[in-house]
């Protein structure tokens, strides 16, 4: 054995490759750029262990392209221009790939030394990075590069990852390894989405597990948290567990416990699950909160989209913002009840016609046809309000929005009855 389980387990096809299907299931971009061999300058940015370099490395093997890797904490000027100067020689005839590692590490100047070989495509190149490009990298660089994220990969992708890694060790070894109970799972959950961690803690386990009499080690959850340095904690994604604490999770925000809700969000982010957690709080805003706290959509979706782009664990931080909000708002389910009894009655049959003022009327033969002829502009009006039907005929005086009792919407409610007072 040489290397890191996790170098020697590297992935040299796409059919290999595990995770960030919305970048390599086929039909996706760059599914597409690497089979049909238009391989452009390229960024990758996500956390550590999602699979960046690993995809450099098929990317190069299927151009056919030569491949130089550096590494921007210590490469310099003088290493680009040696990469520059095989441009043309002998092994370089289909052209020279360079791989650059942590390009936020490179100054302007540096960066700007791969401008000319870049933009005239004698070096194709990817750089790789765990910062958001954006602000790291220069902007002529940006504008010449596709920008490809790649995500902290799901449970169910390390697992694939790890079962490689067993079958490798098990050849290697000569042995059999056994898992106790949740430890095979508990070394995919602690990892927070990073594959190499995963194999890393693996390969530990397996080192450590000591001699054994039948042929078999031992591998035990015990083994995993000592060798993670984490507590490995039960929440099978796949099972009832997953969905019992988030409902717990979202429950206790619309019960307005800001204690509870914070627990439930700590053992959903324990499971390396920021998917979920960001999923349950976008739509909490809405069936929740809704028109009580009609600012709380924008505020929640602003602190998942900082969750998602520093990741696991800083993403805790924006997150318990959003739950705090959430749990500590006035709360409204005017706005579910209002959709969930729309659709109801859509679902229940025929609903009747579009009302004919309403119908479109910009096309040659919408007067003839009765179209938008007896329609009512409300801004011609007091008050940008006038009294027509707007409903169905069969749905005529169909209430769906029941404003309820907080600040907001009795607002909202006083500001249309005063509207609407003649009607």
């Amino acid at each position: 054995m040489t290397g890191p389980l996790a170098d020697r387990i590297r992935p040299e096809t796409l059919e290999d490759f595990v995770g960030q299907s919305h970048l390599i299931a086929p039909g996706k971009l760059l599914y597409n750029l690497i089979h049909a061999g238009k391989i452009s300058n390229m960024i990758f940015f996500g956390p550590s262990g999602t699979g960046k370099t690993t995809m450099a490395n098929i990317v190069a093997k299927m151009s056919n392209k030569r491949l130089y890797k550096l590494n921007a904490t210590n490469a310099s000027v003088a290493d680009v221009k040696a990469v520059i100067a095989d441009v043309g020689s002998l092994g370089s005839e289909n052209g020279i790939l360079l791989y650059l590692d942590e390009i936020q590490n490179f100054n302007k100047k540096q960066q700007q030394s791969l401008l000319e070989v870049i933009e005239n495509g004698s070096v194709t190149l990817i750089a790789s990075t765990t910062e958001n490009p954006y602000f790291y990298v220069y902007n002529a660089i940006l504008s010449r590069s596709a920008v490809f994220e790649f995500k902290p990969l799901e449970v169910k992708d390390i697992l694939k990852a790890i079962r490689r890694g067993v079958c490798i060790l098990e050849d290697e070894l000569k042995l059999q390894i056994e898992f106790s109970d949740f430890a095979f799972e508990a070394i995919a959950e602690t990892c927070g989405g990073d594959v190499r961690k995963a194999l890393n803690t693996l390969e530990m386990c397996v080192m450590s597990a000591g001699d054994t009499l039948d042929g078999t080690l031992h591998i035990s959850v015990e083994m995993v948290e000592q060798a993670s340095s984490k507590k490995a904690f039960r929440h099978d994604r796949d099972g009832d567990s997953h969905y019992d604490v988030l409902s717990a999770f979202q429950k206790s925000i619309r019960g307005s416990d800001p204690d509870a809700a914070v627990h439930y969000l700590a053992r959903i982010l324990a499971a390396g699950d920021l998917q979920s957690a960001c999923r349950r709080l976008m739509v909490t805003a809405s069936e929740d909160i809704g028109l009580a706290y009609p600012a709380a959509a924008s505020i929640v979706k602003a602190c998942v989209d900082s969750a998602l782009q520093v990741g696991l664990p800083e993403a805790r931080i924006p997150l318990c913002h959003a739950v705090l909000l959430l749990a500590t708002a006035p709360k409204s389910n005017a706005v579910i009840c209002a959709i969930d009894e729309a659709m109801h009655d859509i679902e229940s049959g025929d609903t009747g016609d579009v009302p004919q003022h309403l119908k479109d009327a910009h096309y040659g033969g919408a007067k003839k046809l009765g179209r938008g002829i007896e329609y009512k502009y409300p801004h011609e009006f007091p008050n940008h309000y006038v009294k027509q039907d707007y409903l169905p005929e069969k749905l005529r005086g169909k209430k769906y929005y029941r404003p309820q009792n907080n600040k907001n919407e009795t607002a909202i409610k006083n500001y249309w009855e005063q509207i609407k007072k003649d009607d």
